[in-house]
């Protein structure tokens, strides 16, 4: 089976220091959000034995400073369209709000684990290997985002996995999402290959600017990508698509972009935590309730942090290959794990009490929305 195909589907057939563009908003204070009793959820062992025995954490305070990470891809519309709009700001208050731009997961959960960011979007997989890595200390999913939007794009003469052999390939970041479903599609296919290099088809993991560039150099022979990347490389450079990613779902759905926090910061700003899930919420409503108005807000914001917007008709693609839920599709984790460790890049290991969805769920209800599930990895 597919290491990304649930089960019943039938087949279908490193460098850690890229670089980091950062983007620092400060966000003047709007209005006082009112101290809330919040239970939360502490990272360590400790908090871990309480959650199992249903004991709650100590309350905390809304915190100075909220340090937020995201992309500037489509994927994370979400997060562009709450910093742009001021939904974030909106609902944060007195808490001032910088952001910081990165270019794939791993490098924004080492900024996570450095103490330099509180919260960020990402993508599945590097969550999971930071709250491997950390013992289940570090961090916890606190809300989705983004499903679809990540396609396997490649140069003319290659239309089946058997023209890939001796090819050179590139993903965002190693042990990012798609260089895991990368290379566990690979070793599905039958084709060697290795975080360490060599094999039946190289892998290098290049910043998606490069990618892009280097596709157009013919130095490179295809990339998984997230949107608006696999976009670009169809409408600017000439690829196609030899793999949709969501034709290895079932329904399509699948998860590329969630909310994490650092489980630190969870138990000592739940309110905080809160107003960010508010934003969030408001954000992601926004997008659905304005298809036609959310592709010029997303590539504006795309514009001020990457330096100049996306040509109308790539945006236009991106935004027709993903959906914004803030359901984290929990029941898919266990197969995207599955997927990392046949990829190589990821041990494999429990993952409850990964997610914590107690104040998703709480601004759901009042919202009047309905709350999401944990599938048994957390609280909810």
């Amino acid at each position: 089976m597919h290491p990304l195909r649930p089960a019943g589907r039938p087949p279908t057939g490193a460098s850690r220091r890229l670089s980091l563009r950062v983007s620092t908003r400060i966000v003047a204070a709007l209005a006082a959000v009112p101290l809330l009793a919040l239970a939360a959820c502490s990272g360590g062992a400790d908090a871990a034995t309480d959650a199992d025995a249903g004991s709650t954490a100590a309350t905390g305070s809304a915190a100075t400073e909220l340090r937020l990470g995201y992309f500037a891809n489509v994927t994370h519309a979400p997060a562009l369209v709450g910093v742009a709009n001021g939904l974030f700001a909106a609902e944060l208050g007195d808490t001032a709000l910088t952001t910081q731009v990165f270019n794939a997961g791993p490098a924004a959960i080492e900024a996570l684990n450095a103490g330099a960011i509180d919260a960020t979007f990402i993508g599945p997989n590097p969550a999971i290997n930071g709250f491997i890595k950390s013992d289940g200390e570090s961090l916890r999913i606190i809300a989705g985002s983004t499903s679809g939007g990540a396609q396997f794009v490649v140069r003319d003469g290659i239309d089946s996995a058997a023209d890939l052999k001796g090819t050179n390939l590139a993903s965002p970041q190693l042990g990012g999402t798609q260089d895991v479903a990368l290379r566990s599609w690979l070793t599905e296919q039958g084709l060697e290959n290795s975080i360490s290099g060599g094999g039946d088809v190289t892998i290098t993991p290049t910043e998606n600017a490069q990618t892009l560039q280097l596709f157009q150099d013919g130095k490179l022979d295809g990339a998984w990508l997230p949107e608006p990347w696999a976009s670009r490389l169809v409408l600017e450079a000439g690829a196609h698509v030899l793999v949709d990613e969501k034709d290895l779902w079932d329904d399509g759905q699948f998860l590329t972009t969630h909310l994490i926090v650092s489980a630190s910061f969870l138990a000592e700003h739940p309110e905080t935590v809160e107003a960010l899930l508010r934003g969030t919420v408001a954000s992601v409503d926004w997008l659905n309730a304005n298809p036609g108005e959310a592709p010029a807000v997303v590539n504006a914001e795309i514009a001020t942090t990457a330096g100049k917007p996306l040509p109308d008709e790539v945006i236009a693609r991106a935004f027709t290959n993903i959906t914004f839920s803030v359901d984290p599709l929990a029941q898919t984790l266990p197969t995207l794990l599955a997927a990392g460790v046949t990829a190589g890049t990821t041990e494999d290991a429990s993952l409850d009490g990964i997610y914590d969805l107690r104040l998703l769920n709480t601004v759901l209800a009042d919202a009047g929305q309905p709350t999401v599930s944990s599938a048994g990895l957390g609280q909810e």
